[in-house]
């Protein structure tokens, strides 16, 4: 395999230069590179400082690449904030994975830096270190005076004295209780309605007070979250290229029992194609056929991340919105354009063929974007060799790794910002005059308008209330009206006339802003009104806002339950084939679907209807989770296999064995699990590839990951512990299958040896 590798890798190189024409240079960002720096960079991977990795980056015409900060300044970079001052908060994971075995991975090496641009040239030239002895911190957020930093598996506040580290608070012990690094919480991104979205994540949070609020949100992606003008988040898997929620985030959460709710979690980009401009053998399944091109390049995604809603007003109006996905193992940033249709969306990439920016320099690692405050898109390049975590790394990654000598070194790290060529951007300094805050709720850049908003909530500044006020009856600019209102909603002085009138607006987003915000201001004295509204809006044919007003049911029925039933009942009655309606409704009956399943099954017969598809799949839900298994005694019997599950398994597979939308299919009562050991043991051992049934359903990419990678190579797990975590599955939740030994794992073992190709269901079959 090695042998047909390298024939192939050399064939690609000559095939990338003799396309060059007489040419022995290529023009690249703006530069040149002679033909054999270009060789060398492609076959042996060499460390390039910033000033040789830029040129060797290809960006879409009209933009360039500008260094804003690069080692010994900052390190391993995985996620930034910036400031007020225009400064930089960025999070150095420093521990990452310093060899293929991930030696030292636990060392408290990380670090939370400030960078700052002293001279005001464009590139940071001062650091400080603001907390330091961290083990793999992943995310930051700055709110009111202080800074949440993701430690898992803790969430901390720590307030900011003059730049230096003061009181420490828990925020949550739970935040990323288990997982590899990849597959742990991260993101903390402030969202415009007030709250803190987590990608891999279903919690929430919000400072209040002294207080820290934790609530229940819908699971989201796995690294990097994003959000556009209106607050509707986008994020992504590893294999996906964009997922994202029609609908805005605080909505239709609170039903357990509903395993998903349509809308949320939707496939936005369905090509998940990528085009590097070099061999990219050094991914951790290149040795599978059709993971790389006959140039040995990249296929699909496999380690997409970062998703960016640019915002930034910079670029030509022709970008505004566009979702920017990063994917560092093919070296590369790809651009996709969104459509909406109603309140659905939906994208396809820009470009056929070429991305809007790509690298021949293998160590160009970008892990996350970002908007900047001056327009630009910054690329946070973690410049590392290794970016695949030891719990899925393969031999042939690892004999890839070897060969061009990517474990070293681990000090580099560089942050890059893409804007339009020769144009001039300025730093930017945000006032601290509350009507000067005010009046950036209008800028053209999305960033500013958050920061603004943030500023004036944190700052708690209410005597601004009166202008923000006039925005929400005199502005004609959807996106004013709504930060206005939010920003009214953050300070704690939203009052149910101001919104009222919004349920009216020209504006769909603004309607369903509004009606988002009813949650905060709903009380004894106005859900009469409220459910009038409600009315109001059926009656004018809103189709657009029908799911919200779906969603916000549960505002009334917690001061009139009979009320809000029979506005379930009527909603029902007007849109009983819209499955957008259909979830949003169950989502605010938990623990009564049976009840009012069996009220639209007496007015609506019809099976085939959107409303009694959706019950029907909830109350399968439910029935999958009746499970009587002692939990406690489970976990008392199988220690070890718990902590394999809610490290290894639990992060794709659920908690409770029901597989997790866009990720992966159930364990909870799978033949695949509960029949032949020998097969179960051949998939955990060697990785299985889609498509897959399972309960009658099919799954397959795009719809979950097309790969559940193998735990052959892993130096974690031992044939005992591969044994008790499949005795572990295979009796828990509704299972109820024999146990496995570890003689069962060594013999299949021995009957495949050091097999590295994924099986397929059909071969299992066999």
């Amino acid at each position: 395999m090695k042998k047909i590798i390298d024939f192939f890798l050399a064939a690609a190189i000559s095939f990338f230069f003799t396309g060059c024409g007489e040419d022995k240079t290529t023009l690249i960002n703006g530069l040149k590179i002679d033909e054999a720096t270009q060789k060398k960079i492609i076959a042996e991977a060499p460390v390039l400082t910033p000033q040789e990795s830029i040129p060797a980056m290809k960006v879409e015409n009209g933009f360039e690449v500008r260094l804003v900060a690069s080692e010994p300044l900052i390190s391993t970079p995985v996620a930034l904030n910036f400031d007020d001052k225009g400064r930089i908060w960025a999070v150095e994971m420093q521990g990452f994975m310093p060899d293929t075995v991930g030696r030292g991975e636990n060392i408290p090496n990380g670090k939370i830096i400030i960078l700052e641009d002293k001279d005001g040239d464009g590139i940071m030239d001062d650091r400080k270190v603001f907390l330091d002895s961290l083990v793999l911190p992943r995310a930051l957020c700055l709110i009111e005076n202080g800074l949440l930093v993701a430690e898992p598996p803790n969430l901390w506040y720590i307030e900011i004295n003059n730049d230096r580290a003061g009181k420490k608070i828990l925020v949550d012990s739970a935040y990323a209780p288990g997982g590899n690094a990849e597959h742990q919480p991260n993101g903390l991104l402030r969202g415009i309605d007030n709250w803190i979205y987590n990608a891999k994540s279903a919690k929430r949070y919000r400072k209040k007070g002294d207080q820290w609020l934790t609530e229940r949100t819908h699971f989201r992606g796995q690294w990097g979250i994003s959000q556009d003008d209106f607050g509707r988040l986008y994020y992504n898997n590893n294999s996906q290229n964009l997922l994202g929620d029609y609908f805005l985030p605080a909505l239709g959460a609170w039903n357990e029992s509903q395993r998903s709710v349509a809308g949320y979690s939707v496939d936005m980009v369905k090509d998940n194609r990528v085009y590097p401009i070099r061999p990219t053998t050094g991914v951790n399944r290149g040795y599978r056929e059709g993971e790389l091109d006959s140039s040995l390049r990249l296929v699909n995604f496999t380690a997409a991340c970062g998703p960016l809603v640019y915002r930034g007003g910079l670029f030509d109006s022709a970008y505004h919105e566009n979702v920017f996905v990063a994917e560092p193992s093919a070296n590369l940033v790809k651009r996709n354009a969104l459509r909406e249709k109603g309140y659905s969306t939906e994208g396809k990439q820009a470009y056929a063929g070429r991305e809007f920016l790509a690298s021949i320099d293998e160590r160009f690692r970008p892990v996350n974007l970002h908007n900047g405050p001056d327009g630009a898109i910054y690329v946070v390049d973690m410049y590392r060799g290794i970016i695949q975590h030891r719990t899925y790394l393969t031999s042939y990654l690892k004999k890839e790794i070897e060969k061009r000598g990517l474990t070293t070194p681990l000090n580099c790290g560089r942050i890059y910002k893409v804007a339009p060529a020769g144009k001039t951007v300025k730093p930017v300094l945000m006032p601290h005059e509350p009507l000067a805050l005010v009046n950036l709720l209008k800028d053209k850049n999305g960033w500013i308008r958050d920061k603004a908003q943030q500023m004036l909530v944190d700052g708690k500044m209410i005597s601004v209330q009166p202008e923000l006020r006039k925005y929400l009856k005199e502005s004609s600019d959807p996106v004013r009206v709504v930060h206005a209102m939010w920003t009214l909603e953050g300070l704690g002085i939203l009052q149910y006339e101001d919104i009222v009138p919004l349920f009216r607006h020209p504006n769909w987003k603004v309607r369903a802003s509004a009606l988002t915000a009813a949650s905060s201001v709903i009380n004894g004295d106005n859900y009469r009104r409220f459910a009038a509204e409600i009315r109001q809006i059926m009656e004018r044919q809103d189709t657009l806002t029908a799911p919200y007003i779906s969603f916000q049911l549960h505002c009334i029925g917690a001061f009139d339950q009979p009320m809000a039933d029979t506005l379930w009942m009527d909603i029902a009655k007007k849109y009983p084939d819209n499955r957008y309606v259909a979830d949003a409704l169950i989502s605010t009956i938990e623990k009564k679907e049976n009840i009012f399943y069996k009220k639209i099954r007496f007015i609506e017969p019809d099976t085939n209807l959107a409303i009694n598809r959706q019950f029907e799949k909830t109350l399968d839900d439910i029935k999958k989770n009746e499970s009587g298994k002692n939990m406690a005694q489970l976990n008392a019997q199988y220690p070890r296999a718990a902590q394999v599950y809610r490290v290894v398994c639990r992060s794709c597979h659920g908690s409770d064995g029901n597989g997790i939308v866009s990720l992966a299919p159930p364990l909870n009562q799978s033949s695949w699990v509960t029949g032949d050991k020998r097969k179960l043991i051949a998939i955990v051992l060697y990785g299985l590839i889609g498509p897959v049934t399972v309960n009658n359903k099919v799954y397959k990419a795009p719809e979950v990951s097309g790969e559940m990678p193998g735990l052959l190579n892993s130096d974690e797990l031992n044939e005992d512990d591969i044994a008790q975590t499949l005795s572990y599955i295979r009796r828990n939740w509704n299972n109820n299958a024999s146990g496995v030994t570890k003689e069962d794992v060594l013999k299949v073992r021995q009957r495949w040896g050091n097999r590295q190709q994924p099986f397929t269901a059909e071969e299992l079959k066999k």
